[in-house]
C-alpha cells in the first residue's frame, strides 16, 4: 500500500467547506455538492476540510475523495483512485495515484459506477489506515 496522502484539521463540520459549496449559485456546484454528500454519507467518521480550494474527504486525517467545480464540469477525486476497480472505465488521470470522474451540466452521470467508487474509495482508506505505517 502507498503512503497515505494527510490532512490535519479535518472536522464533521467544516465551515469552509459550506462557504465554498454557497459561493456560488450555480448547476455545476450543485452537482459537486450533490456528490460530496454521497461522500460524507459513507460513515460517521468521515471528516472534511478544504484542500487546494476542494472540498476534501478523510478518514482521520487520511484524504480518499475530493469534488471540485470548474466553468463547464464538476469533478469527483479520489486520492488513491489507480487503485481503485474501474469496471465501468469512468475514472480518468493518468496520474501515480489519483484519479477523477468528471461530469458535465446536463449529461447524465454514471451514478452507479460513482456510487461504486465512493463505497470503494471509503472503504480502501480505512483499510490503509488499519495496516498501519
Amino acid at each position: 500500500m502507498s503512503t497515505l496522502f494527510r490532512l490535519s484539521g479535518a472536522r464533521r463540520d467544516d465551515p469552509d467547506v459550506a462557504t465554498w459549496f454557497e459561493a456560488g449559485d450555480d448547476g455545476i456546484r450543485r452537482l459537486a455538492l450533490h456528490w460530496f454528500d454521497r461522500i460524507r454519507a459513507c460513515g460517521s467518521d468521515v471528516l472534511q476540510i478544504m484542500h487546494d480550494h476542494q472540498p476534501t474527504a478523510c478518514v482521520e486525517d487520511a484524504a480518499f475523495a475530493y469534488v471540485a467545480a470548474y466553468r463547464t464540469h464538476a469533478a469527483v477525486g479520489f486520492f488513491h483512485g489507480a487503485d481503485l476497480p474501474d469496471p465501468a472505465g469512468v475514472l480518468e488521470g493518468a496520474g501515480k495515484r489519483m484519479r477523477h470522474v468528471k461530469l458535465k451540466w446536463g449529461q447524465p452521470a454514471p451514478e452507479a459506477a460513482l456510487e461504486d467508487l465512493i463505497a470503494a474509495a471509503y472503504a480502501d482508506i480505512r483499510a490503509r489506515l488499519a495496516a498501519g505505517p
